[in-house]
């Protein structure tokens, strides 16, 4: 009889630890998909900046300070590789600056375009205007989607009985992606 109630008890909790190991496996593919939406998001903003800098050089000769200061802090930006697993609080932290600096050049760049009436009433530029404005507000849902899926798995991670199992099989807490300065937490206003 005391050998069937063993039995019986450690086939639950071995169904238990392949459960929970199971949940934070998914928790995990999760946060890397998240963060795989930021990096598209962001990928797709990269790729307009030169557009939209091309665009405005047409109009704005004489502003080639600001134009290269742009393309400076894009390039910047995406000198900056990190993925999921490799999140440090220094990587999240070196992107988000990275990310702002490149907001702030934008900023001034479309300051910029308010002295060229012929340039606001561009197509073109008034097109690339509209994309950037998507791809913020795409980054900003990214984010936050990356973050509710990080804090997820780190409440998993940390607590009892999945932490046991989380340190067993190496599932290491993974860090938000939040901006430190409170200036940098402004949307970038683009208007004309």
């Amino acid at each position: 009889m005391f050998g069937m109630v063993t039995f019986i008890v450690v086939g639950v909790l071995v169904i238990m630890a392949i459960s929970i190991y199971n949940t934070l496996v998914k928790m995990r593919t999760n946060v890397d998909e998240a963060w795989s939406d930021i990096d598209v998001q962001l990928k797709r903003r990269y790729d307009l900046i030169p557009n939209l800098v091309e665009t405005v050089k047409g109009y704005a000769k004489h502003e080639s300070k600001t134009l290269e200061a742009v393309m400076e802090a894009r390039s910047k930006a995406t000198a900056i590789n990190i993925d999921a697993s490799s999140a440090t609080a220094e990587n999240m932290a070196a992107l988000a600056g990275a990310q702002q600096g490149l907001s702030g050049a934008l900023g001034k760049l479309f300051a910029v375009a308010e002295n060229y009436p012929d340039l606001k009433a561009n197509q073109n530029f008034l097109q690339l205007q509209n994309d950037l404005t998507e791809i913020e507000d795409k980054i900003q849902a990214s984010r936050r989607f990356y973050n509710g899926t990080v804090r997820d798995y780190n409440i998993k991670v940390e607590t009892v009985p999945s932490n046991i199992i989380a340190s067993l099989f190496h599932f290491a807490k993974r860090e938000f992606f939040e901006i430190e300065d409170d200036a940098e937490r402004k949307n970038v206003k683009v208007t004309f």
